[in-house]
């Protein structure tokens, strides 16, 4: 791309942004497909699958801290967080600490389920990944990251300090 082309990107039209929010449906779409198929199989839904990923990504995470991630209400997230527990793939422990914790983790099975899940969207992103190349994944992920609101930054950001420890 020439420094005249990277200058056009940022004066978008109109049209040209709302392209890129229609990119964005179909591709937010073609990356759910193939977990909804997964999940549809056990009776669940999306909702289902962030608190089966986050709890898997950050296990002995507080129910307060995945509400917070999630941004859903309380009532909301304990009719999903009931069902998978009663299916045996999410655990809760009470905290060491303070007792009124609920700490989450998933079980072997509710791993398996995180693994397939996760499988399949790596797999798309993958292929996507490398058929755009270096230098678009660095723009795709310099673009979601600008799109989250600073609060939403500093999550994201608190995962990945926690990843690389």
């Amino acid at each position: 791309m020439s420094d005249s082309d990277s200058d056009a990107l940022l004066f978008l039209t109109d049209a040209q942004l709302r392209r890129g929010i229609e990119a964005m449906f179909f591709a937010y779409r073609g990356f759910t497909e193939d977990p909804d198929r997964i999940l549809a199989l056990r009776g669940y839904g999306r909702a289902h699958h962030r608190a089966i990923h986050f709890v898997g990504r950050m296990p002995g995470t507080t129910v307060t801290n995945l509400l917070d991630i999630l941004g859903v209400t309380k009532q909301s997230l304990n009719r999903i967080l009931r069902t998978l527990i009663a299916d045996d793939l999410v655990e809760v422990r009470i905290g060491e600490r303070d007792r009124r914790e609920r700490r989450l983790t998933l079980t072997p099975e509710g791993r398996a389920l995180e693994r397939d899940l996760a499988d399949a969207q790596q797999a798309r992103m993958r292929a996507a990944f490398r058929k755009a190349g270096p230098q678009a994944v660095a723009g795709f992920r310099a673009v979601l990251e600008h799109m989250m609101d600073p609060a939403l930054q500093r999550q994201f950001a608190a995962m990945r300090e926690r990843e690389e420890r």
